[in-house]
């Protein structure tokens, strides 16, 4: 059952690559501040994601220790351990560019969650791994590589950019249409591509995106 849990809460399996061709099980509303640094690099970027009542309840039936129907602080710590533990391998579906060239994150140094309203809350900020200058075209997004989970932004506004670094930029929020999305990669959209054993990138070409040129 600890196995399964992990599995689920990394949203993808940890010892066994999901198909190519799943899709989501999980589903959670999200909203992503990315801060610009005085020193002219982004600095972090925080999230808050809010998961569904479906998993939401599983989570309680794997992390409930004493059996209360309910996670009290330190089973909900435990549960932000094992995500910042088990995400790293998904870069905490965190997916930033400059000028097309991807940047990395960092590990985050606690992910902190609560139990609301029958749903998961969590919360935590990320670092570029490297220096990310407010400088070009520059892309933030969230979104799951195994397609195993729905990241939604319900608004516009829940994709934010903050810091006086940031007055020089155009925003823009992006989310394409999936039937352009599929009409433009028809070349590429073939049994191969959806039965490559290493995965694919296709849940990017659908993800909901920050766009601030500098």
């Amino acid at each position: 059952m600890r196995n399964r849990i992990a599995i689920t809460t990394a949203l993808a399996a940890l010892a066994l690559p999901l198909p190519a061709f799943a899709h989501p099980h999980i589903f959670v509303e999200s909203r992503l501040e990315v801060v610009a640094g005085a020193d002219g690099n982004v600095s972090e970027l925080r999230n808050v994601w809010r998961f569904d009542e479906v998993f939401s309840s599983s989570v309680i039936l794997d992390f409930d220790k004493n059996t209360d129907l309910k996670l009290d602080e330190e089973e909900l710590a435990e549960l932000g351990e094992t995500m910042r533990t088990s995400l790293g391998d998904y870069h905490y579906f965190t997916t930033l560019t400059v000028n097309g060239a991807p940047i990395g994150v960092q590990k985050p140094d606690v992910i902190h969650v609560t139990y609301k309203d029958n749903q998961i809350l969590v919360f935590f900020s990320v670092k570029p791994d490297k220096p990310m200058p407010l400088k070009g075209r520059l892309t933030f997004g969230i979104y799951d590589p195994t397609m195993y989970t729905a990241i939604d932004f319900p608004t516009d506004k829940d994709l934010v950019a903050e810091g006086a670094g940031f007055s020089h930029c155009k925003h823009q929020v992006v989310r394409p249409d999936p039937d352009e999305v599929l009409s433009q990669n028809s070349a590429t959209l073939t049994d191969a591509f959806f039965n490559d054993p290493t995965g694919t990138d296709m849940s990017k070409m659908f993800a909901t995106r920050l766009e601030l040129t500098c």
